[in-house]
């Protein structure tokens, strides 16, 4: 099942009970996510969309057997005891969806996770989708199914909203998904685009996989090393966004993690290291598909080489 959901996939999804919680598990569940049950403090014993509420998750896996991913949608000063009592708990997968967690809350969490041996992506993460099997979080919304279809191209990226939009344009254009993140844009993140790309490259459902990055950080410098060191073979198509912002004196725009400091993490910083790794760098967003389609046409042509 590609990469992240596998076919035993169980969820369990803190913090249910609220607006969002319950909007995004009634679309996992008509995308056929197998969502057993939720968690909120303080709520235990009530039922959301039919499913058994509890007040911890290890309670949850008392009465749920074999629950091992987690989706979060608890506010953001609750995430980092939230997630520690899901990894405490055995959990091996979390989707934090959670906007404007802390930084030292957010370093904290990932570290815990390093330890424990737990997979986090987010905070601010959209979700992740494998297209017409399962999803997690709030990835394509209700309209999954015009966005998303199966295919071998993977798609790793910073911003939610540019998740959906990227993998339109590839369904539009005949080119299906193998599996979709969003990683979250803030400044410290659980899985970067280094740590899926791993993941990627020792998949046999993925082909290639496109990269949407943002102006700020250091996380497509570090995609760009990986590749020129060989340790990721596979065709990377890559868009940068972000130079709009650059252009302007003192207008903060974009997420958490843009930020770019005395020169460093420029939107065209970026493209440079990521073409002069071999990379095909979009111009323009909309460019992607092609660029997908010419990789996969040059790699047929060289038996499986990048170059």
């Amino acid at each position: 099942m590609s990469i992240l959901l596998s076919e035993d996939l169980r969820v369990v999804v803190q913090g249910m009970t609220g607006k969002e919680g319950q909007r995004a598990t009634k679309e996992m569940l008509a995308y056929g996510t197998k969502v057993c049950c939720g968690v909120t403090p303080g709520k235990g014993g009530e039922r959301v969309l039919d499913l058994p509420v509890f007040d911890s998750v290890a309670e949850a896996k008392q009465y749920e057997q074999g629950l091992n991913t987690s989706v979060l949608f608890v506010p953001p000063l609750m995430v980092l005891d939230a997630a520690i009592e899901a990894m405490d708990a055995g959990i091996s997968l979390l989707v934090i969806v959670t906007e404007n967690v802390p930084i030292l809350d957010a370093a904290k969490l990932v570290e815990y996770a390093r330890r424990t041996g737990a997979r986090v992506v987010g905070p601010s993460s959209v979700g992740v989708i494998v297209p017409g099997v399962a999803k997690l979080g709030s990835i394509g919304g209700g309209r999954d199914q015009r966005m998303y279809t199966p295919g071998r191209v993977g798609v790793i990226s910073k911003s939610g909203g540019m998740t959906a939009e990227t993998c339109r344009l590839l369904t539009e254009a005949g080119i299906g998904q193998s599996t979709a993140i969003g990683i979250g844009g803030d400044v410290i993140i659980g899985s970067t685009f280094t740590d899926l790309m791993a993941l990627f490259e020792q998949d046999e459902e993925t082909d290639a996989v496109v990269l949407f990055g943002e102006v700020g950080g250091a996380y497509e410098e570090e995609a760009a090393r990986m590749l020129k060191e060989r340790r990721f073979t596979k065709p990377v198509v890559a868009f940068v966004s972000g130079t709009f912002a650059e252009q302007v004196q003192g207008l903060a725009l974009g997420h958490a993690g843009a930020i770019v400091e005395r020169g460093f993490g420029t939107a065209e910083q970026k493209r440079a290291a990521l073409r002069e790794a071999g990379a095909l760098v979009a111009r323009y967003h909309d460019d992607i598909p092609g660029l997908v389609s010419r990789a996969l046409e040059n790699k047929g042509r060289s038996g499986g080489s990048t170059e």
